[in-house]
């Protein structure tokens, strides 16, 4: 597809000019105006479809004590992989090329406490929509220096969080009523080897999203809020659910002003502060 400036993107309706850079995804619409309170000067931009658009700023002191301001673009994806791909590829037609994805997930793996954030390394490719941009033995994997600013900012904010591989699903209640469904078997067996396996937690974007950019060659990072785990009330851990997402956003937007600075190549130790934070 031959685009321009003047072009539409054709599910969006953004053009370039319209999209930062720097991107935050999330699938819930109303969730985009949530995280656009956290940012300076935010304004929106579109709504179509399930893809609703905010635009704002962070102010952010570097370690040297300078000062800069990072352009943000929130956008969000609906639910699945399929509208997800189609956000990812139309932000990167409009001049976008850095992405972190905040979600919610459910936990596998019993230590993934419900409140925890999880970041993701690589997921597993249990969706159909990656399937049509790479073989299913590529894996889905994280871009490094995105997954890494998650970690540093996680670790400055002193947040509890977890790394590792996560997986990425087309059905919401062919995980939560499994035994309904006529594939009950090949599911249960497949979430015992996920389980085995050390799989932290489960979603239904992020594949997408990494295999995605892979193919359009941009970064592509996630952090997802855990709001339950099915596994830990089996073995009688009655936790609260955690529905609060707000330390996901205050991680990712943080994540993004140090990957901001270190694409200006002024600091490789990633000790600066944001200025500006409208929440706590």
């Amino acid at each position: 597809m031959k685009y321009t400036s003047e072009t539409r993107a054709f599910h969006l309706k953004t053009q370039a000019g319209d999209i930062n850079r720097y991107c935050i995804l999330t699938g819930d619409p109303g969730r985009t105006e949530e995280i656009a309170e956290h940012l300076q000067d935010a304004y929106h931009v579109c709504t179509n479809r399930e893809f609703s658009v905010h635009n704002g700023n962070i102010s952010y002191a570097g370690a040297d004590g300078k000062s800069f301001s990072v352009p943000i673009t929130v956008c969000s994806t609906g639910i699945g992989g399929p509208s997800a791909a189609i956000a990812l590829e139309e932000l990167v037609q409009c001049g976008a090329d850095t992405f972190i994805r905040i979600g919610t997930c459910g936990g596998i793996a019993e230590k993934v406490i419900p409140g925890d954030n999880v970041i993701a390394q690589a997921c597993v490719r249990q969706e159909g929509t990656s399937r049509e941009y790479a073989p299913i033995e590529y894996p889905a994997a994280a871009d490094f220096e995105i997954t890494a600013a998650l970690v540093h900012a996680s670790k400055q904010l002193g947040q509890r969080f977890h790394t590792g591989v996560i997986q990425s699903k087309d059905s919401f209640y062919g995980q939560h009523d499994m035994n309904r469904m006529p594939v009950s078997d090949d599911l249960r067996a497949k979430w015992t080897a996920w389980k085995r396996l050390g799989v932290l937690a489960s979603e239904m974007e992020a594949a997408a999203l990494f295999v995605v950019s892979a193919a359009l060659g941009v970064r592509c990072g996630a952090i997802l809020h855990t709001i339950w785990n099915q596994e830990r009330y089996a073995a009688g851990k009655y936790d609260k659910e955690s529905r609060d997402t707000t330390p996901s956003i205050i991680c990712a937007l943080r994540a993004l002003a140090l990957t901001a600075e270190r694409d200006r190549g002024e600091n490789a130790l990633w000790s600066g502060t944001i200025l500006t934070e409208n929440k706590a």
